[in-house]
């Protein structure tokens, strides 16, 4: 979203997740039938989508969280404040472990908001869905 002098307008928290709702309709989940959308916002303020794209062989299969990082960085986005997570399920659907690693990695503490397809479940910091996370201060 912009302002009329170019300057970016800040992205609500609904429109994230709304972002993440759009983002879902585009999953490949022809196998699980379990279609998640995300949408990441950057620091300046842009927002970068991703949806799960699964694979037969199940092993290649990508989730919405890391496609979205994935587009970020590959695009030249360097620093991240929160990403929005939405599945059709009535329980929150948190990111899996690996998720959870890649986003530590690559955009630390981020706020995470979990959502369905008509309301929003929950907020929650990145640190308290992974504790103990493995980076660079431990290698």
């Amino acid at each position: 979203m912009s302002a009329s002098d170019g300057a970016r307008l800040p992205v609500t928290g609904a429109q994230l997740v709304a972002a993440a709702r759009r983002a879902r309709e585009h999953a490949r989940a022809e196998y699980s039938k379990f279609k998640v959308g995300a949408a990441l916002e950057t620091a300046d303020g842009s927002v970068v989508t991703g949806c799960n794209i699964e694979n037969a062989t199940y092993g290649l299969t990508i989730c919405a969280e890391r496609v979205a990082m994935f587009k970020a960085l590959s695009e030249g986005h360097r620093a991240f404040t929160r990403i929005a997570i939405v599945a059709d399920t009535a329980a929150p659907t948190p990111p899996c472990g690996a998720c959870r690693q890649i986003l530590w990695e690559f955009g630390g503490n981020l706020e995470v908001t979990l959502a369905n397809l008509t309301e929003h479940i929950g907020t929650h910091r990145l640190e308290d869905l992974l504790p103990l996370p493995f980076d660079s201060r431990l290698l």
